[in-house]
């Protein structure tokens, strides 16, 4: 808490600012600052195309996304519990794990554990459990022990799984992203290649935030063994065969947690976040991403908040990571500047892959290069199940231009 005893984060920018941002949404639409609907629409499926194009329509500005998504999430959830009344469980699994998504989704304009958050915090659980006792493949709550308290997640088994141990990935959202969203509902891109997921909310993410553990460095640090202990005693899983990823801000996160934990056997990341103490995104971009950032770090206070995020770094940490590591970057990320990419690419002394699109911005899609070269999720993919089953490969960088070519240079 501040001083004053606020519970609400208060930065300078977000209150001179804000009539900026809903004239901004008012002009270009709920994914003024990220494509957050096309993200939260993927893992759902077409099913889910309509609701997202209502919410698209009815957002008009910032303090309508709450009420737009639980509205949703309401209609799908009634539908959900008829369907499965009426013995319809593979309806009922669908809507009630867009349900969950849509809950989710608003959330995110909380920036604090009030009344509001922690009950839809709670209708996402009760969805999300719903869909688990329905999925067309083993999906089990998850609580990491972490320094006396629990991180929450969601375990997942590929469809068909019948014992034995299996490779398996932990997944990191990004910062206005959730555990949920990392497994889609048909055709996950790490299932269907035989690999578990452990989905988690870190240090400040998400449900974590919820439970008041927040970010900071040392908890990152931590996060790392305590995430790869509780998956080694596994039985299904292969301890040898255990990797790490992250999206935006989850590739920093997963890069710190890749780092304090040797056990890793590859780490791959996509729309970066590493620029060291992170001006760009927090005072250069929406101010959504500070305010929200505070909220994670547990700050109320601008200017102790302003501190604190200093110490935020990669470095002297990337030396320390020794296994195979995949990076997907835009050329022209306006979150996280490129050259800051490149810079700790260079500090890394392990094998390594740096894939750069021309002209995508941070979330590294819908632009020519992404379209005709390498679809990046599925690159991911292949890369982690590739070193996950022991092959090699060379250091190299790539640049994949607007023609859908790959320029291929050593590193």
């Amino acid at each position: 808490m501040s001083p004053n005893g606020d519970r609400t984060p208060h930065t300078r920018r977000w209150v001179a600012q804000r009539w900026l941002v809903d004239n901004v949404i008012r002009s270009v639409g709920i994914d003024w600052d990220q494509p957050r609907s096309i993200n939260y629409n993927a893992p759902c499926g077409p099913e889910a195309n309509a609701d997202f194009a209502s919410i698209r329509e009815r957002v008009k500005k910032y303090a309508d996304i709450s009420p737009a998504f639980e509205a949703a999430a309401r209609r799908r959830e009634a539908k959900a519990k008829a369907a499965e009344d009426a013995d319809e469980q593979v309806t009922a699994r669908q809507n009630y794990f867009i349900a969950a998504i849509q809950y989710a989704a608003s959330q995110w304009p909380h920036d604090e554990n009030n009344a509001k958050n922690l009950a839809l915090n709670q209708r996402k659980r009760e969805c999300y459990t719903r869909y688990s006792h329905l999925a067309d493949h083993k999906v089990e709550a998850v609580w990491v022990p972490f320094k006396g308290d629990a991180l929450p997640g969601w375990f997942h088994l590929p469809p068909g799984y019948s014992g034995g141990r299996i490779p398996a990935v932990v997944s990191f959202p990004g910062m206005d992203s959730f555990k949920e969203a990392n497994v889609a509902m048909y055709g996950d891109r790490w299932l269907s290649r035989g690999i578990a997921v452990l989905a988690m909310d870190g240090p400040g993410q998400y449900e974590s935030a919820v439970l008041g553990i927040h970010l900071s460095m040392q908890n990152w640090i931590e996060a790392g063994p305590a995430v790869m202990g509780w998956l080694r005693l596994r039985s299904e899983i292969d301890p040898d065969r255990i990797g790490i990823t992250g999206q935006s801000f989850g590739s920093f996160f997963a890069t710190i947690a890749c780092a304090s934990e040797m056990r890793y056997k590859a780490c791959a990341v996509a729309a970066t976040c590493l620029e060291p103490g992170f001006n760009t995104i927090f005072e250069e971009a929406s101010p959504t991403f500070k305010q929200r950032f505070m909220y994670m770090s547990g700050y109320t206070d601008e200017d102790a908040f302003d501190e604190f995020v200093r110490t935020l770094t990669w470095e002297g940490h990337a030396g320390k990571i020794r296994v195979p590591y995949l990076c997907i970057a835009g050329e022209m990320d306006e979150l996280s500047p490129a050259e800051h990419t490149e810079r700790f690419i260079s500090a890394l002394k392990c094998p390594k892959r740096l894939v750069v699109y021309q002209d995508s911005r941070h979330s590294v899609g819908n632009v020519p290069a992404t379209n005709l070269g390498p679809t990046p999720q599925v690159m991911a993919a292949d890369w982690m199940n590739a070193r996950l089953a022991g092959k090699s490969f060379e250091s190299e960088r790539w640049f994949v231009q607007s023609n859908g070519q790959v320029i291929k240079t050593p590193l």
